[in-house]
């Protein structure tokens, strides 16, 4: 999905000291659009975490009546140096790239694509959903993969888990265990380039879990609905808990209301990274060159793909997004 802010804030990304216990981050609305346009509700980055992993982007939407919201309708628009991961629970929405992917999303459905050095994509909820509900996640890129050829894979994951409790792990693996029942383990077969783990949680009131955690990786659980206890924190609907690296554990704990989740996490990047619209890079120079290579690109006449690099796309398709305007001052870490 793009980043639809008309005047979108640079941010210069890095890894944070790790702090002792569990943080909460609070979302922010941000709109969309016009006036019918979707509101979402952003968890990453922020001022004070920026990148769980190598997860650098988290949007939460939902859910919205299409009718009113006037639903997902993101016409085509480039993306540098990350990975998108959409993730659904109700409606569907159309993907279509010019990689030549074209795939549906939808519920327990994973799709990540690829942007590497350059790819441009649009989405739009198809004319059967009514409401839609989900999340839309960025992972950075690792300097050595940033400049890969654009990929796109979609996976359903099996659920595990016993009538109380359901994990769906899109990426990476993890393993668990309820109150004295069997612990239970789940991989993913999709590719990322570096260690990752996703994961949807769906929990009955009262259930208590116990999710193994690899203590070298920092974790985020995003709660979408319920009431969830994060070890003894409680945790509010749309707010992200961050747990730094050290946890080789972590108990969740649903309160009177049934929980849906998300658990992001991953090893540190140890890389800093400069995000701005839909372009992540490492400098201002970077930013500026892809800024003005789209703008080139959805200007010119159709001619050869291979010499875009966010490449062509298919004639009748709705016009581009322009990127918008630059700062009138060098994109840089703000204080």
């Amino acid at each position: 999905m793009s980043n639809l802010e008309t005047a979108p804030e640079e941010l210069v990304c890095s890894d944070h000291r790790a702090c002792a216990g569990i943080e909460l981050l609070a979302p922010r609305d941000v709109p969309l659009g016009g006036p019918r346009a979707m509101d979402v509700r952003r968890t990453l980055p922020q001022k004070q975490r920026s990148l769980i992993g190598a997860w650098c982007f988290l949007d939460h939407y939902g859910p919205d009546p299409v009718g009113a919201s006037g639903g997902m309708r993101v016409p085509r628009h480039p993306h540098t140096g990350l990975q998108t991961v959409s993730w659904l629970f109700t409606g569907e929405i159309e993907h279509r790239d010019s990689a030549g992917h074209h795939a549906m999303v939808r519920p327990g459905e994973v799709n990540l694509m690829t942007a590497g050095r350059g790819i441009s994509h649009s989405e739009f909820s198809t004319p059967d959903t009514t409401v839609l509900h989900g999340a839309q996640l960025w992972i950075a890129l690792p300097d050595r993969a940033r400049h890969t050829a654009p990929t796109f894979v979609h996976h359903r994951p099996e659920p595990m888990g016993t009538n109380d409790w359901t994990v769906r792990v899109f990426l990476g693996s993890l393993s668990v265990s309820a109150d004295r029942g069997a612990e239970h383990y789940s991989a993913s077969p999709v590719h990322t380039h570096t260690e990752l783990v996703g994961a949807e949680i769906l929990m009955e009131p009262g259930t208590r879990i116990k999710v193994a955690l690899k203590a070298h990786h920092e974790h985020g659980i995003l709660l979408d609905a319920g009431c969830l206890k994060v070890e003894a924190d409680d945790v509010p609907v749309d707010h992200l808990a961050f747990l730094p690296a050290g946890f080789q554990t972590v108990t969740l704990t649903a309160g009177s209301k049934p929980v849906r989740a998300l658990l992001i996490g991953g090893e540190p990047l140890h890389e800093q990274i400069l995000m701005w619209w839909n372009f992540v890079g490492r400098t201002h120079e970077e930013v500026v060159k892809y800024r003005e290579q789209w703008q080139a690109e959805i200007g010119a006449e159709p001619g050869d793909a291979s010499a875009r690099r966010f490449g062509a796309f298919p004639d009748g398709e709705p016009d581009p997004l322009p990127a918008p305007v630059l700062p009138t001052v060098r994109l840089r870490p703000r204080n």
